[in-house]
């Protein structure tokens, strides 16, 4: 009996989690590397603009996304495995029939011919030996049930048991694919409202230039302003112009991307309903969020299953060198087609030692010995990995919380430099440069509000994904409102 089970759940399932954040970083919008970035079926575009939520948005991820349908892939893998090894530890039963002609060789089975006198008072009164062939044939007809068990088969038992370990791996990785997906979905709707605000931010500059232009045409034309002034007003409203062109594309592509993560027909209009949140998080201490992460963290209880799994294959091929007892047996009926049937039966009990199979057994042994440390490395390099991961995403979290404090203040001061510039040139103490450089600069302020607080949102997103309740808290992060777990909820 082969004691190891298949690998391919569990070996997919760890390369896909150790490489997903990297190559999400690095191709985030290539689903032929990075399958959080696909969907595996459009839902059918409608008529007009589909309204979407970050909620919506998240659930149409769940259900068509590449990644997590190949991790429930995966999971329905792991279950089939297990029922084919169940095998090993439930009675089999089958039905056997069978009718045909044969022919025999009786002197070739061992009946001589010079045994055949021993036969002549067998024969019907009146026949002579010179009617026995020593080749023959028959027409026969057989039908009966089998059955056998193993009684007693202690390594098929522990690989049992290892199936139903990689069942649970296998569970753990989809559910850690669920969070992979709200993670990504979440960064890309994310994405998409700081898009939407750069074309807010940029249109509202974009009027503010057409009334520049006007109030430096009219003046132009009534000689209060030199025609040096109309043109640099004209400069300043066509680059806003191309800048509101380049925001418009790049909201376009970012809900075109949303769309692709999660199974939206490419073609389909959206509009996001919610709006870019702004808040502050309560603050966590990394020995809270280590705890937390160790509970719920989906991937580290995958690989502490995967550990169970080995250990377990380990134990099998120890036990190989443990006697097994089976039963079989049968009852049918067996006769000439057509004539008259006899019941046949059989029960036999079998206990097999192994004697000698060492190197069998040893490289086996060694084999799982090998897997096992290794998955105990790998569980070692994740506990530490970890606690480093939520260490950087608290350091994140701070840096990024006070960076959308400094960039709103520069926003604001930006704002105020802007408003006196314009009423210093419509008073006409100076000329419009200043208003341009001080336009220039607020939208340079917009910009780093913008991107501040998009990586103020993906690092709350970032550090729920690490502690491993991204999928069931992400709108509590994002909110900035304090976790179930530290409201005593």
């Amino acid at each position: 009996m082969d004691w190891r089970i298949s690998k391919t759940v569990i070996l997919a399932a760890a390369a896909l989690g150790v490489s997903v954040l990297a190559t999400a970083q690095s191709n985030p919008n290539n689903s032929a590397v990075n399958p959080y970035a696909g969907s595996v079926q459009a839902v059918p575009a409608t008529p007009g603009v589909r309204v979407l939520s970050l909620d919506d948005a998240i659930l149409f991820g769940i259900q068509n996304n590449l990644a997590l349908t190949i991790a429930k892939d995966q999971q329905q893998t792991a279950d089939a495995e297990k029922l084919q090894l169940v095998n090993v530890l439930l009675p089999n039963i089958s039905l056997h029939g069978e009718t045909g002609v044969h022919q025999y060789d009786l002197e070739a089975l061992g009946f001589h011919p010079s045994i055949l006198p021993e036969f002549a008072k067998l024969l019907p009164p009146g026949t002579s030996l010179s009617a026995f062939h020593l080749v023959t044939k028959v027409d026969t007809t057989i039908g009966q049930v089998n059955f056998s068990q193993d009684l007693f088969n202690w390594s098929g038992y522990d690989v049992w048991r290892a199936a139903q370990a990689a069942q649970k791996a296998a569970f753990y990785n989809a559910q850690s694919s669920r969070g992979l997906v709200v993670l990504n979905v979440g960064t890309a709707y994310l994405q998409a409202l700081a898009a939407r605000s750069q074309v807010d931010y940029a249109q509202a500059l974009l009027k503010t230039d057409a009334t520049l232009l006007d109030q430096a045409h009219q003046e132009h034309l009534a000689g209060t302003a030199a025609n040096l002034d109309e043109l640099r007003a004209r400069v300043q409203y066509q680059q806003q112009q191309q800048a509101v062109i380049a925001a418009q594309d790049n909201f376009e592509k970012a809900k075109i991307a949303l769309n692709r993560q999660i199974g939206l027909a490419p073609e389909q209009q959206i509009q996001l309903s919610d709006t870019e949140p702004y808040a502050e998080l309560q603050p966590m201490t990394i020995e809270a969020a280590r705890a937390e992460a160790y509970e719920n963290r989906q991937d580290f209880q995958m690989l502490k299953q995967e550990l169970r799994v080995a250990e377990l294959e380990r134990r099998a091929t120890a036990h190989q060198r443990y006697p097994t007892l089976t039963f079989g047996g049968n009852w049918g009926v067996t006769g000439i087609t057509g004539g008259v049937y006899h019941e046949t039966f059989a029960a036999v009990g079998t206990l097999s030692v192994p004697i000698f199979e060492e190197g069998k057994i040893r490289g086996d042994n060694d084999v799982a010995q090998a897997q096992l440390d290794e998955i105990r490395s790998r569980m070692e390099d994740l506990t530490t990995k970890i606690d480093q991961q939520l260490r950087d995403s608290l350091l994140d979290l701070e840096t990024a919380e006070e960076t959308v404090k400094v960039a709103r203040s520069n926003v604001h001061l930006a704002t105020t430099a802007l408003d006196q510039t314009q009423q210093r040139f419509q008073a006409g103490v100076t000329d419009n440069l200043p208003v341009a450089e001080a336009q220039s600069t607020l939208a340079a302020a917009q910009t780093q509000y913008v991107n501040s607080v998009y990586q103020l949102n993906q690092a709350r997103l970032g550090l729920a994904r690490n502690l491993g309740i991204v999928d069931t808290q992400y709108k509590t992060y994002l909110q900035g409102k304090a976790p179930a777990s530290q409201t005593g909820q």
